[in-house]
């Protein structure tokens, strides 16, 4: 068993889009509309296997969690990038390109080497070795 993809909500389906084309190498296939509903989505798919659903409705209300606290649900979304120099790069290439690093990379007490970032609309993205 494998867990197949992971749904996020957006309110601009184009940024969150090319922010993960951009910086996680995902690929995407053809955006899906329903209109009688006012549905918009991706999936961006990545070389493991693994796929994101990036979702656009208006009527999806905003997020009311903080993003600088920890609450109860889905907390990241991790990439791993192979190794030390790469998480630092990525998370360099990221912070650059005006994007909120949460954390600087390190080692973590459960043996991982990662940092921590933010995505367009303030989804914790773990970049790990």
């Amino acid at each position: 068993m494998k867990i197949e993809h992971i749904a996020i909500w957006t309110k601009d389906l184009e940024k969150l889009k090319n922010f993960y084309i951009e910086y996680f190498g995902g690929i995407t296939g053809a955006k899906y509309r329903n209109n009688k509903k006012q549905f918009e989505s991706y999936y961006i798919n990545f070389e493991s296997g693994a796929r994101l659903e990036l979702m656009q409705m208006p009527a999806i209300p905003d997020n009311l969690n903080n993003i600088d606290e920890q609450y109860i649900g889905l907390n990241h979304i991790a990439f791993s990038v192979g190794c030390k120099e790469a998480v630092d790069n990525l998370t360099e290439r990221v912070r650059n390109a005006g994007f909120r690093v949460v954390s600087d990379p390190r080692c973590t007490g459960d043996g991982y080497y990662e940092s921590c970032v933010l995505d367009p609309e303030g989804n914790r993205i773990e970049i790990t070795e």
